[in-house]
């Protein structure tokens, strides 16, 4: 487009678009939402990636149990399993707590957002104290097999998107 002599751009030109209207839902109009987003997305239970944890570690472990000198119970398998422990463990201590807090009487946003800011410190000083004990109180602990086994147990968050 060529611009013309002496042609000005009109007030509404500058204008900001007008804004949607948003309209409010009623409580059954909102109540069928929730019923139809919950059919599509249902909830996963914390419980079961626990579980996956658990399993994860177990099948670490017979991973890596065909790797030490004699096959089966060995040191690679007990470090798979501290792995898996140092990964279970404090997640088992953050649903309790997130559990707890769902059955307080005074349950409201800020009381939940606190017991998941505390819950997530309990699990970050549990985890912290199992490596540092493990480090110290395990001198023979093969660190290989313990973090691989670690990670992978942590990894199954991500595998809960895949089950929705």
């Amino acid at each position: 487009m060529i611009p013309q002599k002496n042609r000005f751009s009109e007030a509404k030109d500058w204008d900001e678009p007008e804004e949607e209207v948003i309209r409010v839902l009623s409580k059954a109009e909102m109540t069928a939402l929730q019923e139809s987003n919950a059919l599509k997305h249902p909830p996963l239970s914390p419980w079961k990636i626990l579980l996956a944890q658990v399993v994860v570690t177990a099948l670490c472990m017979v991973f890596w149990s065909f790797f030490g000198e004699p096959v089966g119970l060995s040191l690679y398998t007990y470090s798979a399993f501290l792995g898996g422990l140092i990964s279970v463990l404090p997640s088992t201590l953050f649903v309790i707590r997130l559990e707890l807090a769902k059955k307080s009487r005074m349950l409201n946003p800020g009381n939940f957002v606190a017991a998941l800011v505390s819950g997530e410190f309990i699990k970050i000083a549990v985890t912290l104290m199992l490596f540092i004990g493990v480090a110290f109180l395990i001198p023979g602990a093969l660190w290989v097999p313990l973090l691989v086994t670690y990670v992978l147990a942590l990894k199954c968050v991500w595998l809960a998107w895949m089950w929705r």
